[in-house]
């Protein structure tokens, strides 16, 4: 029972210092109405670090997927044939291991000065949390000159649900929240 409990109150500081804070920057001085299609700039996705446990062709297959779309919904199109698109898309996957302390406290007294205090000795129990972070990088960068106009990322808690729609959903979350920054207002 008190494994079960201190789980579940390792998830919720977790998922409460997970952030939520979507990271975008972009170059002020392009004019981005002028950016109507793109291409995939290869290696289209790129893993951080560069491990075959990560690297997944489904995985390069979702978010793939998921940045076409939500390109298409900002008014952007696919390059047609052999053409040049006007941005050069990008994507990162990066896996980082970190850790965060966690300190209980157990037992205590009750009662007030008037009526004196009761109850057990108190003490604490701190341990390391262990846990992956993923981070989904897309950069935009202009078809003609190369240079970077637009970045945006996120990070969220690696999930191991073996469930292929869940991560699938995942991807198209996080990817749906960076590019809600796209085109930079």
């Amino acid at each position: 029972m008190f494994r079960r409990l201190a789980f579940v109150a390792c998830a919720v500081l977790l998922s409460a210092c997970q952030s939520n804070q979507v990271n975008h920057d972009f170059d002020a001085s392009r004019d981005f109405a002028a950016y109507h299609s793109w291409t995939w700039k290869e290696p289209a996705l790129q893993y951080r670090p560069d491990d075959p446990r990560i690297k997944s062709d489904l995985t390069e297959q979702r978010i793939r997927q998921a940045v076409a779309d939500q390109l298409d919904q900002r008014g952007l199109r696919p390059a047609t044939g052999s053409s040049k698109g006007d941005l050069d898309v990008q994507t990162y996957l990066i896996i980082e291991e970190r850790q965060q302390q966690i300190t209980t406290n157990y037992g205590g007294a009750w009662g007030n000065p008037w009526n004196g205090y009761w109850g057990a000795p108190m003490y604490n129990e701190t341990r390391n949390v262990s846990y992956k972070v993923a981070t989904i990088q897309i950069d935009l960068l202009d078809g003609k000159d190369g240079k970077l106009v637009w970045r945006g990322s996120d990070e969220q808690m690696l999930s191991s649900s073996p469930n292929p729609s869940d991560r699938s959903n995942a991807i198209r979350e996080t990817v749906t929240r960076i590019l809600s920054n796209y085109p930079p207002r």
